[in-house]
Formats: structure tokens, C-alpha cells, sequence
């Protein structure tokens, strides 16, 4: 018998096995323009913040248990419960002001002003994790927020809205509860828990939009079969294989990476709007577009920790 022995690292479940051939950059990409089409199927529904988070959650959650069933018989190892709970209040933030902020400021500014957790991510992972963003991504911070500001059309644009001042401060709201969560769901899901994590979260997520929702009068249980048919695209589009897959990247990736990949979310917005809802974003918007790509690419080069 040895006088050393290496520690066996706990099985992966089914999905993280899935993930864990692809590059987590490729992962995060696509995870995040699956979360992007969450914009579209939000604004055809034309339901409130709270309702489209509570049934997006709903119907997520059937189909989340079943994976981690699956993967509590694979792995056999117990999930920490208390992080992606937290992480989900943190997203079920995100989910119920981001939908409001929608009509108040307008799609395109709601989404820019989302993406505050490129500058926060980072920070709360130096400040509580001692995670030093890398030198790429403190170059390329600057250019990133320009493209940002440009591609949801806040240059050169008149902010349109029922209350832009509002839809702002929502906005950036749900921006920080989106920050918390992609802090938690890093350092709390390993291959051997991702998926039970992220049904952890949405469960949390769900009982967000009850918390707000109700109070306020925002939360619709009957919305008619077409906002429904929107809700299931968004629960298992948006949800279920956007957040596993940004589940199964995140944590192979330094924090700020991650935050640079997550940018592709307003990007994938904004394209989208023109693909599927004939939107038509000014030539500002366009070259932010291009502005951010560039960006991405350049920091998601950086060395993986």
C-alpha cells in the first residue's frame, strides 16, 4: 500500500458529462444567446415582469427535476442547497425587473443597463473569492461599456417609454440581483450537482415572482393560450438549456471571462430583434454591435485559471 493516495474526484452527472466536451467559451456562448431569445418571447407575450418569470420557472421546473434525478443516482453526492437558493433570489430579481423595466425604458436600454454585471461580476469575485480579473479584461472594460452604450441605441437615440427614470432604476436592479447569481452558481455548482443547482435556483426564482408579483398585482395565473405558448418556449429555451449550459461554462472559466461572454446576451438581443420582430437598430447600434463581438473575442482569449 501506497503512503499517498490522490482523492477520486466525484462523478459527473449526465449533463455535465455532455458540457464537458465542448469549450466552456463555446458553452457560454450558447447559452447566452439561448437566454437572449428570452427578450423576444417576453416581448410577444406582452405579459408583466412577474408573470413571465413565475410561469418560465413552472414549466422549467418539471423538466429540471427529471435531470436531477438522473443525476443524484449517477453522482450519489449531495448538493449545496443554501448558495443556489441565494443565487436564485439573486435571478428571480433579474427576471421580475428586467421584464418590467422592458416597456418602461424601452428593450434596448433595459438590456444595456442589464449588463451592469460585467463591471460587478468581476468585483464581488475579487472582493469575497480574492479572483483577480486578468489584464485582458481590465484593458478591454472601456471598450466594452462603449459598445454596450451604443448597441442599445443609448447614443444618438431619444429614450423613449411610460416611465424611463423607473425603468432605469429597475433595470440596474435587476442587473445586480444578475450579478449575484452568476457569483453563487460559479462557486457553488460542481459536475456532480449542476443540474439539482440550477433546479435549486429556479425554484428560488419562482418564489420571487410570487414575492413581487402578488403584492403589486403583477402576476397573471391566466394569461391565454397565446401568452402561454410564449411562456413554454421561454421556460425551456431560456431557462432550462440557456442556464444549463452558462452552468456547465462558468465554472471552467475565470470570473471575468465569464462576464465578457455573458455580453453576448444584448448583443444576441439586438439581433434577434431583427431577425424575428422586424426591428430596425440604427447604424450607432450596429457598430456597438461590432464593437462588442471584438471585445469578446479578445478577452475570451485570456489564459483559463
Amino acid at each position: 500500500m501506497t503512503t499517498t493516495e490522490l482523492p477520486i474526484a466525484p462523478p459527473a452527472g449526465p449533463i455535465a458529462v455532455f458540457t464537458g466536451r465542448f469549450d466552456p467559451r463555446l458553452l457560454a456562448t450558447a447559452g447566452s444567446l439561448c437566454v437572449a431569445l428570452s427578450s423576444v418571447f417576453i416581448k410577444l407575450s406582452g405579459a408583466s415582469g412577474a408573470t413571465s418569470a413565475f410561469w418560465r420557472c413552472l414549466i422549467a421546473l418539471p423538466i429540471l427535476a427529471l435531470l436531477a434525478r438522473s443525476e443524484a443516482r449517477r453522482t450519489r453526492v449531495r448538493v449545496n442547497v443554501v448558495a443556489p437558493l441565494f443565487a436564485g433570489l439573486g435571478i428571480g430579481v433579474d427576471f421580475v425587473l428586467w421584464g418590467e423595466a422592458i416597456p418602461k425604458v424601452g428593450a434596448g436600454i433595459a438590456t444595456v443597463l442589464l449588463s451592469v454585471q460585467v463591471v460587478l461580476v468581476p468585483l464581488l469575485a475579487f472582493l469575497f473569492l480574492r479572483d483577480r480579473p486578468d489584464r485582458r479584461f481590465l484593458i478591454t472594460t472601456p471598450v466594452l461599456l462603449v459598445g454596450i452604450v451604443l448597441a442599445g441605441g443609448f447614443a444618438g437615440t431619444v429614450v423613449t417609454g411610460a416611465d424611463p427614470l423607473l425603468g432605469a432604476l429597475f433595470a440596474l436592479a435587476a442587473g445586480a440581483g444578475y450579478s449575484v447569481y452568476l457569483l453563487l452558481i460559479r462557486f457553488s455548482t460542481t459536475p456532480s450537482t449542476q443540474v439539482r443547482s440550477l433546479l435549486l435556483a429556479t425554484l428560488s426564482a419562482g418564489a420571487v415572482s410570487l414575492a413581487l408579483g402578488l403584492p403589486f398585482h403583477r402576476l397573471d395565473f391566466t394569461p391565454g393560450w397565446s401568452a402561454f405558448s410564449w411562456f413554454v418556449a421561454l421556460g425551456v429555451v431560456g431557462q432550462v438549456a440557456g442556464w444549463l449550459l452558462i452552468a456547465g461554462a462558468l465554472p471552467r472559466m475565470p470570473s471575468s471571462t465569464g462576464a465578457v461572454l455573458m455580453l453576448l446576451q444584448p448583443i444576441g438581443a439586438v439581433l434577434f430583434g431583427i431577425v424575428l420582430l422586424g426591428e430596425e437598430p440604427s447604424a450607432l447600434q450596429l457598430i456597438g454591435c461590432a464593437v462588442v463581438l471584438a471585445a469578446v473575442c479578445f478577452a475570451g482569449r485570456a489564459r483559463r485559471r
